[in-house]
Formats: C-alpha cells, structure tokens, sequence
C-alpha cells in the first residue's frame, strides 16, 4: 500500500507540473482534481461491487456445498462431518471453507453412490423373491424405481432394508421345503399308485417338473395350494385303492382256504397278498396299489368265484361231515336241518345259495366248538365216571373167573388192578353226585339243558342211580338166599350126617401132590347182576351213531395208588382156605 500511495502522489506531482506547464489556472487544476477523485471513487466502487459479489458468489457456494453436505449427511445418516466441519468454519476464509467442503461433497456423493448400489442391490433381491412368493414372472427395474432424492439411505435403513431380506429368505427357504416336501410326497405317491410323476405336478405348475434355469421353481402360495390339494387328491386316490385292493385280498384269502389252493398258486400272488399285512401308510412298493395289480387280483378272484360255485356242493358236504364228526367226539345233537341229504336237496333245486349253506354250517361249527369248551369240565368227569363203571364191570368178570387166582405173573397184576377197581367202584357215588351237581350248575349258568347223545345227562345219571340201588337190592337178597341155603345145608347134614366133597377132596390132592393151590372160594360180591345204565348204553337206545362202548383195557388204570399190602391180604387168604381145606 506504501509503495502505491508514492506511485500516485509521483503521478499527482508530475501532473501538476504538466498542468503548470500548460498554464492552466488554480480553478481549472480544482476542476480536474475533484474529477480525478471522483474518477477513483468509482473505480473503488466498481472494485468493491466486483469484490462484494465475488465474496458472496463465495458464500453462496459454501452455503451451497454445505447445504449439499447437510442432505447428503442426512440421507446418509452421518453426523460425525457436521462438527469437524463447523470446527474448520471459525478458522478459514470463504475460499478455504470452499476448498474444504468441496472434497467432502465428492466423498459424500462418492459414499452415496455405493450406499445406492447397496441399497439397490437389497432391494432387487427383496423384489425378487417377492415376486416369487407372490408369483410374478417379471421383476421390475428396482434402481430406476428407486427415488434417490427422497430415499433414506442411513445404516438404520439399510439394516431394516437386510432384516426384511433375510426375513423374506428365510420365508423363501421354508417355502423350499415346503414345494420340495410336497413334491417328493408326490412322487412317492405317484409311484406307488403308478401314475405320472409329471403329468401330475405339471398340472400345478410347470415349473416343478422342468428345472431348468428359465423355469426357476415356483413357490408362491397357489403353488403351494395345488400342492397340496395334489397330495390330497393323491392320499384319498390311495385309501380308496387300499381299501379295494385290501378287499380283494381278503376275498382271495377266503377264497384260497375254500378251494384249498396249492402254495405253488398263492406263491404268484405272494408279493401283492403281503399288503394285507401293512397298514395304509406302510405301503411303499412302486406300483403296488397301480390299477393292473388291483386288475389282476379282482380278475383272480372273480375266476375263483366260478370255480367255488361248482365246487360249493362238495365243500358243504365236506364240512357237514367235520360238523358231524365234531359233535359225534363231543356227544352234542347236530342241526337236522343241514343234514347232508337236505343240503343236497336245497343245492339242487337252488332255493338257497350254496355260499349262505356253507356259512350256516361254519357258524353251527364255531357254535358247537364253543359249547364243547364250555362242557368240557363235565365231560371229563363223564369219562371219569364211564372209566369208573368199565371197571366195576371188569371187577365183576373178574369175580366170575374161577381161575382169577392161579399162579402165573398176569395173576399178580389182576389181583392189583381189582384191588384199585374196588376203591375205585367205591368213589362211584359221589362222582356221580358231584357230576349231578355241576351239570344243574352248567344247566342254570346257560338256561338249557345239558344233553348227551340228545339225552339229558341229569336224567341218565338219575336212572343209573335207581340202577344202581336196584343193583345192591339184587346183591343183598342173593347174599341173604346163599345164607339161608348154607343154613338149610347145615341142617340137613345135622340130621342125615355129610358126606365129603368131591371138589374138596381133589383139592386137596391137588395140594399135597405139590401141584397149584386150590382156587378160594368165590365172593359173594362176584354174583353176577344186570348191567347198569350209563351214558353210552342210555345213548345206545337213542341214537344209531353211539351203540358201542368203552372196550376195557387189560392194563391197570391209575385211579388210586396200589397198596404194598394187596399181595400179603390175598396171600393170607389164600393160606386160610388153603389151611381149612387140608383141615
């Protein structure tokens, strides 16, 4: 500024001296100084204008470049700059603070830019699975319908702009499963049903059957509804194939033990009969509920339908005589009214159908085999009691023979056998009495009456009570008649004297020759009586099928145990008489 104020004063001075020089007047020199001055003024002026705009050009740029920070801050959410910039703001002029927010302004766009492209990027991928979860074909241009200006670019932003994605891929992923879940159930159900795995699953989308990259899986919701409306369709196609495949089966089963098919037979059907077995869900065989496996069975049994029909007859008879034989082994009457001759009859004049006969006598069957077990208890006792009566008939033989006591090994187990036989025989009554009781039990318990060979057993035990007491009756006046002989015989030799015995004497010749002892004297009990009546000889007047009995076995049966003693009693009496009669 010194150097300048001398430039203008040597100029003011060198002009006055031209002023002199020219002869111009104090007036004039006045003149031209105030319009020198007023010269410079507007000079100064212009100076300062041009400075003044300059400067607020400056502030308007700074304001500008602060402004655009401040937007940018604010769409970017970073308030760090803010104070580092009013920190550098106090210490610099205009063009230092332009110098300074300039850089950040490019940095801030820079930041913002690559903000964008994140944000953008987030917002595709957003889009897209959207619009596959909502089934749109096409994704729209997401930077183009990004608002930069308006946007919220802060990390908060973006967090939720992630969150809501991850959400969204999470969602993706389920429904992955879910499309790939149901499409696997598909398939497995197709297979089984043995239908076409794409026709099936293209019908709700195509792409779950093409997957090529242009053909990206869908799985939006009405995918995922005809899913599962497939797999319905598909699980009721199966139960209802089950089922008529499992009724099939059943009627091949029954079938089978009808017309007692070989093995060989049922082994062609072995890997379609074994679905019986399983459950609905257990069945995972390709093709094993397919409509030519249901096909093939229904053809298989509607043949052995026509074959059954011709055979029916044969297998009714067949069974009438098991029906027969059962209730001849257990002593139950059997249905008149499917004799063999009746159904024979029925068969052939078609008033009734064979399959209905042949049920009637398995159930008549199944009812006599019930009734069996429920008599068992009492027929045991029966046996019981009829093996009783055989050996109080042996017994009674036995007595008769006069040589029941002759030496020899079979002499030794009869006289065991009759011993048992007699504390057998005296069991009789009460096995009849309690046998009399359980069957008034039984009788009660069922509300019908208890038959044997068609008679009541009560009543067949009843008349062999009466039998029985008749029986003893019999014995006592043969012993009492025997008595009053041996008593007349007495008297008789008392009065005419006796004269010896023939018998007696051989006898004894027999013993002192050292020859087999003289045979004891009989027991009155071995009188011989009329036959009781027991179940067997009560049914042998009834029914044609039950004339015979029981045949006695030689060997002894194990009712009571044989005391050691049997053989020294007989022994004793056999040297009694022995002794009497040497006597």
């Amino acid at each position: 500024m010194l150097r300048v104020s001398n430039t203008c004063n040597a100029l003011l001075q060198e002009l006055q001296q031209i002023w002199t020089d020219i002869g111009e007047t104090e007036a004039e020199k006045d003149r031209m100084l105030i319009e020198l001055e007023i010269e410079c003024l507007e000079v100064y002026r212009r100076k300062i204008d041009e400075a003044a705009h300059t400067k607020a050009r400056l502030h308007q740029s700074v304001a500008a470049k602060e402004a655009e920070i401040m937007s940018l801050m604010a769409s970017l959410g970073d308030l760090v700059i803010e104070s580092r910039i009013n920190a550098e703001k106090k210490a610099s002029s205009l063009k230092d603070q332009l110098m300074i927010v300039t850089p950040l302004v490019e940095d801030l766009k820079s930041k913002k830019e690559e903000r964008i492209k994140h944000f953008a990027d987030i917002k595709s991928q957003i889009d897209k699975i959207n619009g596959e979860i909502l089934g749109f074909s096409q994704i729209t241009n997401t930077v183009s319908s990004l608002n930069l200006e308006e946007q919220d670019l802060s990390i908060r932003k973006l967090g939720e702009y992630q969150s809501h994605l991850h959400s969204l891929q999470k969602e993706k992923s389920e429904r992955v499963h879910k499309v790939l879940a149901y499409v696997n159930e598909v398939h497995l159900m197709c297979s089984i049903l043995g239908l076409d795995f794409g026709k099936t699953v293209s019908t709700v989308h195509p792409s779950l059957h093409n997957g090529s990259p242009e053909h990206a899986t869908n799985i939006s919701d009405s995918t995922l509804e005809g899913l599962d409306n497939a797999v319905l369709k598909l699980k009721t196609e199966r139960k209802v194939r089950f089922q008529k495949l499992k009724d099939a089966v059943t009627s091949l089963f029954e079938l089978w033990n009808i017309m007692e098919t070989t093995r060989e037979e049922k082994q062609q059907f072995s890997r379609i009969t074994s679905v019986i077995r399983l459950s609905e869900a257990e069945v995972v065989e390709p093709g094993a509920l397919s409509t030519e496996v249901i096909q093939e069975v229904s053809e298989e049994v509607e043949r052995l339908n026509k074959l059954k029909t011709s055979r029916m007859k044969e297998l009714v008879i067949k069974r009438r005589v098991e029906l027969e034989e059962l209730c001849f082994k257990t002593h139950i009457e059997s249905d008149p009214s499917t004799t063999i001759e009746k159904s024979n009859a029925m068969i052939d004049s078609g008033l009734v159908d064979p399959s209905e006969l042949l049920a009637k006598i398995e159930s008549q069957i199944s009812e006599v085999s019930n009734e069996a077990l429920s008599r068992k208890e009492i027929m045991d006792r029966v046996d019981r009691w009829l093996s009783a009566c055989e050996e109080e008939n042996w017994l009674e033989d036995y007595n008769l023979d006069p040589n029941r006591f002759s030496g020899g090994r079979s002499a030794h187990i009869s006289l065991k056998r009759a011993e048992r036989a007699r504390i057998t025989i005296k069991k009789i009554p009460s096995i009849v009495d309690n046998l009399i009781c359980k069957t008034v039990i039984w009788e009660e318990e069922k509300k019908k009456l208890f038959l044997y060979d068609g008679a009541r057993l009560v009543k067949i035990l009843e008349e062999y009570k009466l039998s029985r007491i008749r029986k003893e009756e019999e014995k006592k006046r043969s012993r009492d008649h025997k008595k009053l002989q041996d008593l007349l015989l007495n008297q008789k030799e008392s009065i005419y004297g006796s004269k010896p015995s023939p018998r007696r004497s051989s006898s004894f010749r027999k013993s002192t020759s050292g020859t087999v002892p003289a045979t004891p004297r009989r027991n009155s009990s071995g009188t011989p009586t009329p036959n009781l009546m027991t179940p067997r000889s009560y049914s042998g007047r009834h029914n044609g099928y039950f004339k015979e009995v029981r045949k006695l076995s030689t060997g002894p049966l194990n009712f009571v145990s044989t005391p050691k003693e049997d053989t020294i009693s007989y022994s004793s009496i056999y040297s009694s008489d022995t002794g009497s009669t040497l006597s």
